[in-house]
C-alpha cells in the first residue's frame, strides 16, 4: 500500500504526521512512504532523514498517487483540490465543530478517518488516541508558560536574601490536560489546587498532590466518553459566582475545559478577572475560534489587564513542542492506519465499533451518525 504524509498548511502548524522513525516501521510492514518536500522541517526532521528511514520525498502533485493521505490539521482549499476520490485520508479534522467543512471533505469522494473522534472507552483504541496524546503536551507546555509569564518563583525557595513563597496554581478540569499541567506545576514547585464537574476525577488530582475544590453549585456533570456534559445556563451562573473566590486566591490559574462539538464552557469571568491580584497568570487552553474559558481571552494572544492579569490564548500548544508531538502523533496515526489495513489494503469495517466512531466521509457522503442529515421527508 501507498502512503503519503502531506507538508501541514497552516501557517501556525510546525507538526508533521509521521516522523523518520514511523516511516522505518511502515515500510518494514511492506508499505511503500512518500513524504512531501519540507514535510518535517518545523518539527526539525530532514528530508535526509526520511530517505534514510526509507522514504522517498516527493512534489506535492505525487499526493494524490498515495492510497492513504497522512496529516495533522485539516487540509485547507489547495490540499482538498489535490486530493481525489477513493483516497484514504487520516488527520485532526475536528469535524463536529465545522459541518461545512465536512461537507467539502465528502465532495472530494475521500474516505476521511478522523482520529479526535477515537472512542476513548476502547482498550484498544489506546496506541490510536491522538488526543489524548497532545492533550499531555499541551498540558506539560501549559505550565511551563504559566510559570514563564510569572512574575516570581513557582517553588518555595529559601536564600540569603530572603524567602519566597510558592506560588498557588489552581488547575480549572482535570482531564488528560489538566492532570499533566497540574503535575508539572507540581514538579516547578507550585502549591497546586484542582476542580472539575466530573467528582471521579478527585481521586486522580490528589494522586499527583493537588488539593481538589469541591463546589456546592455543581455536583455532578459527567458526560458520555470521559468527557463533562454542558452545563445548564443556572447551573454555569452558580459554579461561576463559587469558583470566584478560588480564582481570586490564587497567583496562576490555568483552564483546560472543553466539550467536543461545541463552545468551550465560560469558567472565569471579567468578574473574576477583576478581583485577582495584578501580577496574577491566566493561560486558556480552551481559547479557539469559538471562544474560551476565560471570557478576556482571544486564541493565540497575550493581553494584560488594567488590573495587571496577564491572560494568554494558548491555543494549539502541541505545535510549539512539535518535535515531541509529532513523534507521539505518528505512533498514533501508524496505529490506527495498519489497523485499517486488511490484507494489504485500505478496509472499512462499520460493523467495528472503533472504525464506526472514526470514519466521517466515504464514497462522496457524510456518514458518521454523529454528522449525518437526517434523510428529508
Amino acid at each position: 500500500m501507498k502512503v503519503a504524509v502531506v507538508k501541514e498548511t497552516w501557517p501556525a502548524e510546525r507538526r508533521v504526521a509521521l516522523v523518520p522513525e514511523a516511516v522505518a516501521k511502515l515500510r518494514s510492514a511492506g508499505h511503500e512512504v512518500l513524504v512531501e518536500r519540507d514535510a518535517g522541517t518545523g518539527a526539525f526532521f530532514a528530508d535526509e532523514a526520511y530517505t534514510e528511514a526509507g522514504a522517498t520525498v516527493v512534489s506535492a502533485a505525487e499526493i494524490p498517487t498515495a492510497d492513504a493521505v497522512l496529516m495533522v490539521a485539516r487540509p485547507d482549499s489547495g490540499l482538498l483540490g489535490r486530493l481525489r476520490a477513493g483516497q484514504a485520508v487520516l488527520g485532526l479534522f475536528a469535524p463536529l465543530t465545522d459541518p461545512d467543512f465536512v461537507e467539502q471533505l465528502a465532495a472530494t469522494g475521500v474516505t476521511a478517518v478522523s482520529l479526535d473522534l477515537i472512542p476513548r472507552t476502547l482498550s484498544r483504541a489506546q496506541p490510536m488516541d491522538a488526543l489524548t496524546s497532545q492533550a499531555n503536551i499541551a498540558g506539560y507546555k501549559a505550565a511551563l508558560i504559566a510559570a514563564a509569564a510569572f512574575g516570581r518563583f513557582f517553588p518555595l525557595l529559601i536564600t540569603a536574601a530572603g524567602t519566597a513563597r510558592p506560588a498557588k496554581v489552581l488547575v480549572l478540569g482535570t482531564g488528560v490536560a489538566g492532570l499533566q499541567a497540574i503535575g508539572t506545576a507540581r514538579r516547578l514547585g507550585a502549591v497546586v489546587s484542582a476542580y472539575d464537574v466530573r467528582p471521579e476525577t478527585k481521586t486522580e488530582a490528589q494522586s499527583l498532590g493537588a488539593t481538589f475544590i469541591e463546589l456546592a453549585s455543581v455536583q455532578d456533570a459527567a458526560g458520555a466518553g470521559g468527557y463533562a456534559r454542558a452545563l445548564t445556563d443556572a447551573e454555569r451562573a452558580a459554579q461561576q459566582a463559587e469558583l470566584a473566590d478560588h480564582i481570586a486566591r490564587h497567583d496562576v490559574v490555568i483552564t483546560t475545559a472543553q466539550v467536543p462539538g461545541r463552545r468551550p464552557p465560560m469558567l472565569v469571568t471579567s468578574t473574576a478577572i477583576k478581583a485577582m491580584a495584578p501580577g496574577s497568570v491566566l493561560v486558556d487552553m480552551g481559547a479557539s475560534e469559538l471562544g474560551g474559558n476565560v471570557e478576556s481571552s482571544v486564541a493565540g494572544e497575550t493581553v494584560v489587564t488594567d488590573n495587571g492579569v496577564t491572560i494568554i490564548g494558548a491555543d494549539n500548544l502541541p505545535s510549539s513542542m512539535a518535535a515531541a508531538a509529532s513523534a507521539m502523533y505518528a505512533r498514533n496515526v501508524s496505529s490506527l492506519l495498519t489497523y485499517l489495513i486488511k490484507d494489504g489494503a485500505f478496509t472499512v469495517d462499520l460493523d467495528d465499533e472503533l472504525v464506526a466512531g472514526v470514519v466521517i466521509t466515504r464514497d462522496g457522503a457524510v456518514i458518521h451518525p454523529a454528522l449525518a442529515k437526517p434523510p428529508a421527508n
